[in-house]
Formats: structure tokens, C-alpha cells, sequence
């Protein structure tokens, strides 16, 4: 049986590499996107990808009555939702719109959900449910709490599936809790491609790299790691997007909902990050030490055993495989 899958957020850089891996397993697939932070020609690329046409809707998640007309002309056996805002640093300034966003889009999808009768959902969620964290790897069953804005809305969205699951046995969720997924497909047809400035790591040195930014801002130096800059669980977004399919088939199998970090378990500091994207690109990169930032940590990197335990989930692709398809993705985007 072919099972039918909403996609929120589906144009956008998780959604889009998910697209295809859910295709690649089987999977029908019906997108639902605003085009916020995606472009619409991403869908010809995942057409040419996948060698097959793709089925969209252009519409918010806040949208109740296009979840219901969705839900109505197809027979939808689950959702994987991104849909979401996910900039930390603009979550400070625009708390009420990420609220709204994030929290309120999760709460009138599982409404719309709710009355379609689909039980089953895939949340992206994140590390920074952790906050500061105490120790690290990070488990599982870490203390949760939050250092922004962004943070609260996730720990919020986990909180009410949480409820929603302790209250009806029919939900099923499988919760993934990224750290931070970077790269692009092999293709070199999708990757990240943020509007305007970008706020994450990799896309800022990309745009350094192809000389579009003139150099990159490095907000502290002073952390307690071992070159003073910031340490993150990179993860290649190919391997991030396996993870949902598994999540997926693993809620359709067995109706249990799970919880599981989706990271390599290894930490890269960002001078680390640099170093890597000037062997993948053939040049140094131009880079600054700029103050910290509010609500940035010293070091946050996964305990992944879990995921593997119980989705049989393992990444493959080490950093400089990360840069490397970044740096094809971008080059290949400003050669047209």
C-alpha cells in the first residue's frame, strides 16, 4: 500500500531534501508552503530529481480551511511538519510573530488533523529545547528549558504533543530533535538558500565564499572549547532527511511515538566549520571575531544512540562531505 504524505514546509531546506528521500522510499507526497523562506522553483528541481510531477499548494499552516480542503481531496496517512520560523536571532525581536507562527500553525494543523482522522505526525523539533545544556553528549532525557525565543516555541510544540498523546492513544508522534543540518543534495539541484542575510553558519560562510558577503562575523572567541569559538553537532541534511522517513515508517508500523536527537555526535568548532569550507571551495575565507551573542552556548553536540536504537538511524557523512555539497549547490546557483 502506497501511503500519502502532507509535507509542510516542504519547499524549504529540510522539506525539500526530505521530499525526495520520502519519494525514494515510496511515498506519495502533497506539499503545503508559504514561500516565506523557499523559492518556487524549487518544486521543478524536486520534479527533476525525482522524475515525477510534484503536488503543491501555496498556503500558510494557519490556513484551516485549506488543511481541511488538503485533507479532504486526499487521503493523507500522516504529516511531516517543518512549516515553522527558525531564525534564533530574529525570534528576540519578533517573539509574537514566531509564537504565532510556530506554535499556533502546529495547534490549527493538529485541529485540522484531528477532524480529517490522521493521527500520525512527524514534528521537527530541536536541540535548543536544551538550552544550556549541563553535560554533554546530550541525551535524551537532558533537562529541558530555553535561551530564545525560537527554543520556547519548540519546547512548546513538544510540550502539547505531549499532552495530546497522554490524553488519546490514537496520536502517534514522532518527535526529532535536529542539532544542526548543514549541506546539500548530491544534485547540486536543492540546498539552503535563505532570503537576505543569512542567520545559520554554513550559508553565511557560503555566501563569504562566493564573494557575495564580504567577510564572516565570528560572535565570540572566548567560549570554554578548544579554540574559543562556538562548538555544534553539524549534520548533512541528506542524512537528517533519512531520519523522517524512518521517523514516518516507524509511526505508520507501530502506532508508538518516539523521541530521539537526529545529530552525528561529534562537535565542530566554528573556526573547524571555516577550515573545512576553504578546502571545499579552494580559498580562505575572510572572518572577523565579533561579541557574543545573547542566548548562544559554549557547546552543544548529541548523544545519538537512541535514534539508532529505536529508528535504526545512522549518519554517514562526515564534515567535509558537508562543505563539499554546499559548496557545489552554491557555486552551481550563482553559475545559474
Amino acid at each position: 500500500m502506497t501511503h500519502k504524505i502532507l509535507l509542510t514546509g516542504g519547499a524549504g531546506y529540510i522539506g525539500s531534501h526530505t521530499y525526495v528521500e520520502l519519494a525514494a522510499a515510496g511515498y506519495e507526497i502533497v506539499i503545503l508552503d508559504n514561500f516565506s523562506n523557499a523559492r518556487p522553483d524549487v518544486l521543478d528541481r524536486l520534479e527533476i530529481i525525482t522524475d515525477a510531477p510534484v503536488t503543491s499548494y501555496r498556503g500558510d499552516v494557519r490556513d484551516r480551511a485549506l488543511l481541511d480542503t488538503i485533507f479532504a481531496e486526499h487521503e493523507i496517512a500522516a504529516v511531516v511538519h517543518f512549516a515553522a520560523l527558525k531564525a534564533v536571532g530574529e525570534s528576540g525581536r519578533m517573539p509574537l510573530e514566531y509564537i504565532q507562527t510556530n506554535v499556533g500553525g502546529l495547534l490549527t494543523l493538529l485541529e485540522a488533523m484531528m477532524a480529517a482522522s490522521v493521527w500520525r505526525l512527524v514534528f521537527s523539533s530541536s536541540a535548543t529545547v536544551y538550552g544550556d545544556p549541563e553535560k554533554l553528549p546530550i541525551r535524551e532525557d537532558a533537562q529541558r528549558s530555553y535561551t530564545n525565543t525560537y527554543a520556547f516555541t519548540k519546547l512548546a510544540s513538544e510540550q502539547i504533543l505531549e499532552q495530546l498523546a497522554a490524553a488519546d492513544a490514537r496520536w502517534a508522534f514522532g518527535t526529532l530533535r535536529y542539532f544542526n543540518p548543514v549541506g546539500a543534495h548530491d544534485s547540486g539541484l536543492i540546498g539552503e538558500d535563505p532570503n537576505g542575510i543569512p542567520n545559520n553558519l554554513m550559508p553565511f560562510i557560503a555566501k563569504v565564499a562566493t564573494g557575495e558577503l564580504e567577510k564572516l562575523s565570528i560572535f565570540g572567541d572566548d567560549y570554554n572549547t578548544p579554540d574559543g569559538t562556538g562548538v555544534r553537532d553539524y549534520i548533512h541534511v541528506v542524512d537528517l532527511a533519512k531520519g523522517h522517513v524512518q521517523s514516518l515508517g516507524k509511526l505508520i508500523e507501530t502506532g508508538a511515538g518516539h523521541t530521539v536527537n537526529l545529530g552525528t555526535g561529534t562537535g565542530y568548532s566554528v573556526l573547524e566549520m571555516v577550515r573545512a569550507y576553504e578546502r571545499a571551495c579552494g580559498h580562505e575565507l575572510a572572518y572577523q571575531i565579533a561579541p557574543r551573542r545573547d542566548g548562544d552556548i559554549a557547546a552543544c553536540y548529541a548523544d545519538p544512540r537512541l535514534a539508532g536504537e529505536v529508528l535504526g538511524f545512522e549518519a554517514h557523512r562526515d564534515l567535509d562531505d558537508m562543505c563539499r555539497t554546499s559548496w557545489n549547490w552554491v557555486s552551481r546557483r550563482r553559475n545559474g
